[in-house]
C-alpha cells in the first residue's frame, strides 16, 4: 500500500469517525482507533495518541458551532471537565504500564457498552424541579427549539460528578473521548435533554483528550503521518454533524452504529485475548 493510498484510506475513514462522533457524541475515538489497528495494523499505542487528537479536532470542530447555537451548557462543561481532566491524567498514565492486549480488551467493553448507551431510550423531557446543587452552582439552563427556548434543571450532581470522573479514566487509557459515560451522566443520572448532554460532551472531549495527549505526546506515541490525515478528516465530519444534528432524526443512526461498534468491539476483544496486538 503506497503512502498517498493510505492517507486518503484513513482520510475517508476519520470523516466518517468525526460525522458520528459529532451526531452520537461518543467521539471519533470508537471509530478510529479499530480503522488504525484493525485494518491498517498500526501499533495500538499510536492509534490512541492519533484518536486523541481526533478527539480534539471533533470537540474543537463541532463544539464551536453547538455554543454558536445556544445548545451546549458553557457553565456545566467547564464544572464537569475538572472530573474529566484528572481523571484523563491518571488514565493515560496507567496506560504506559498496561499490557497492550489488556487495553485491547478493555476497549472493546467500552465498545459493548458504548452500543447499549447508543441504543437506549435517551431523555429528552426537560426537569423542572432540579436539585439544590444545580442552583447553586448555576447549573440549570435552557435550550433552544422550533418552539421556542426550554429550560431544564439538573439532578444527581454529585452522582454525575463521580461518573465523568470515571469517564475521564477510560479516556486517557483507551484514547477515546468516553463520551457513552459521558452522556449515560449527564442523560440518565442529571437528566439532561439528550440534545443538551450530546453537544455538552462535545465540548467537554477536546479538554479531556488534551491532557491525555501531554502524556502519549511525551512517551512518543504520535506519528504524523497518522495523526495528520486523522484529525483533518475529524474536523470536516465534525463541522458536518454539527449542521445535520438539528434536522436529523439520529434513531437510524444510532441503530446501525450500535451494529457496527458491535462487530468491531468482539473483534478487539477477540484479538486482545489471543495476543494479536
Amino acid at each position: 500500500m503506497t503512502i498517498l493510498y493510505f492517507t486518503l484510506l484513513v482520510l475517508a475513514g476519520a470523516y466518517l469517525a468525526g460525522l458520528i462522533g459529532s451526531l452520537t457524541g461518543l467521539g471519533g475515538g470508537v471509530v478510529i482507533i479499530p480503522l488504525l489497528t484493525l485494518a491498517f495494523h498500526v501499533d495500538i499505542r499510536y492509534a490512541i495518541g492519533a484518536a486523541l487528537l481526533a478527539s480534539i479536532a471533533n470537540s474543537s470542530g463541532a463544539a464551536s458551532a453547538y455554543v454558536r447555537e445556544g445548545i451546549t451548557n458553557i457553565r456545566l462543561g467547564m464544572f464537569l471537565e475538572i472530573a474529566t481532566t484528572t481523571g484523563a491524567i491518571a488514565g493515560a498514565f496507567l496506560a504506559v504500564y498496561t499490557p497492550v492486549n489488556t487495553i485491547a480488551i478493555l476497549f472493546g467493553v467500552v465498545l459493548l457498552f458504548s452500543s447499549v448507551m447508543t441504543l437506549k431510550k435517551k431523555n429528552e423531557r426537560a426537569l423542572t424541579a432540579g436539585s439544590p446543587a444545580s442552583v447553586r452552582l448555576r447549573l440549570n439552563s435552557s435550550y433552544p427549539t422550533p418552539e421556542g427556548p426550554v429550560g431544564y434543571q439538573l439532578k444527581n450532581v454529585g452522582l454525575g460528578f463521580g461518573l465523568m470522573w470515571i469517564a475521564g479514566i477510560f479516556s486517557g487509557l483507551l484514547g477515546i473521548g468516553s463520551g457513552a459515560l459521558k452522556v449515560l451522566a449527564m442523560d440518565s443520572a442529571m437528566r439532561i435533554p439528550f440534545k443538551v448532554s450530546a453537544t455538552t460532551s462535545n465540548f467537554m472531549i477536546g479538554v479531556t483528550a488534551t491532557a491525555s495527549a501531554v502524556v502519549y505526546f511525551q512517551r512518543g506515541y504520535m506519528s504524523a503521518g497518522i495523526s495528520f490525515p486523522v484529525v483533518l478528516g475529524v474536523l470536516g465530519g465534525a463541522f458536518t454533524g454539527s449542521k445535520l444534528l438539528t434536522k436529523l432524526d439520529v434513531r437510524v443512526l444510532r441503530y446501525i452504529f450500535s451494529a457496527a461498534i458491535v462487530f468491531v468491539a468482539l473483534e478487539m476483544m477477540f484479538n486482545g485475548f489471543n495476543h494479536k496486538f
